[in-house]
């Protein structure tokens, strides 16, 4: 890290190199669960993608098409439907998440959906992640009005033929460069932030990255690679990993904290254990029929907690190899396993 902010200094960049968790105020997790409200509702727009990227599930249609889930669109109609359902908690949700297995600027109500859940009153902030293939001036402008807090970017090369190189798809970049361009200078109060896997950029490459979006971002960071998705191996990619996904150390976990705070709503309206739920295979709701608080505290989910709190993660089989507990998350609260069981006791009458 020490390398990158002296190169931040010699090029006078204007964005800060800062990963994207914004940790300010952070609350421990462990001293406040069982959560009636979650802090964040992770929604996707779109499980389906423009790029097909080898390092990402969604990159391998056969794959994908084996695990037979859903690949499309989350119609607008549920969508607010979600939204709506809101009110039945007694907070607020803190981060709304627009984001999952696809590319969300896929789905034509891209920017209704933000517009909608911002004048709803029931969400703080709003959030994406995005390849950025998508932005011109239009679509940035319908965004940036919706009220969008903050646009994440995964940029995957810094050429053409580097990002073709991981994803197998054409982009032209000086357009791809000059579109994001349009964005941040447009941005008004959103966050852009800019991050790109430092394992699939060589030295110079970095400070290419660095030289070409440090001015159009407020945050840049080189992520590192990490294994994001149980059950899948990176497509030619080596898989060995020194450090965690934001350079943290590598821990071995025994409870998943996701799955306390973090609501995941697939793009055909089910519900999913958690975001690395790429197959699907840990679906225990549908906001179609029911409600989405009596989802979050209903038995089904209850039952993978307190699993994880007793120590039988392993016998959860997508569960059971994942490394993003080690290599992902920042959070632990195995140490307070034992504690949330009691509470979840009294609070459920189980």
């Amino acid at each position: 890290m020490n390398y990158l902010k002296k190169l931040a200094e010699r090029k006078n960049m204007k964005a800060k190199i800062k990963n994207r968790l914004n940790i300010k105020n952070h609350t421990v997790l462990g001293e406040n669960l069982p959560l009636e409200t979650p802090f964040v509702l992770l929604v996707d727009p779109s499980s389906l993608c423009n790029f097909r990227c080898r390092f990402c599930p969604n990159g391998n249609q056969d794959l994908i098409r084996k695990t037979g889930r859903y690949q499309g669109i989350l119609d607008f109609n549920l969508f607010k439907k979600i939204i709506d359902d809101l009110k039945d908690f007694p907070e607020p949700i803190k981060v709304l998440r627009l984001y999952k297995d696809g590319e969300p600027l896929i789905n034509p109500h891209f920017a209704d959906m933000i517009k909608y859940a911002k004048d709803s009153k029931r969400i703080l902030r709003i959030d994406t992640t995005t390849n950025g293939s998508l932005l011109n001036p239009r679509l940035n402008r319908q965004i940036i009005d919706a009220g969008i807090n903050q646009i994440n970017i995964s940029v995957n090369g810094v050429s053409s033929e580097q990002i073709y190189k991981f994803t197998n798809t054409r982009v032209d970049f000086e357009k791809y460069v000059e579109n994001i361009r349009d964005l941040y200078e447009n941005k008004r109060n959103c966050e852009i932030y800019i991050k790109a896997i430092k394992e699939n950029l060589l030295p110079d490459e970095q400070s290419k990255f660095f030289d070409i979006f440090g001015n159009i971002s407020d945050r840049i960071y080189l992520e590192h690679l990490s294994p994001a998705w149980p059950e899948f191996k990176f497509d030619g990619i080596e898989m060995k990993f020194s450090s965690g996904h934001y350079g943290q150390s590598i821990i071995e976990k025994q409870v998943c904290p996701y799955i306390f705070y973090i609501m995941v709503i697939n793009s055909d309206g089910k519900t999913s254990l958690c975001v690395g739920d790429w197959k699907h295979k840990l679906v225990y709701g549908d906001t179609n029929k029911q409600r989405v608080k009596d989802i979050w505290l209903g038995d089904i989910i209850n039952s993978y907690r307190i699993a994880h709190l007793e120590n039988r993660r392993r016998d959860i089989d997508f569960c059971k190899n994942c490394q993003v507990l080690s290599h992902g998350t920042l959070e632990n609260i195995d140490g307070y396993a034992k504690e949330i069981r009691e509470r979840m006791k009294k609070k459920f009458g189980k």
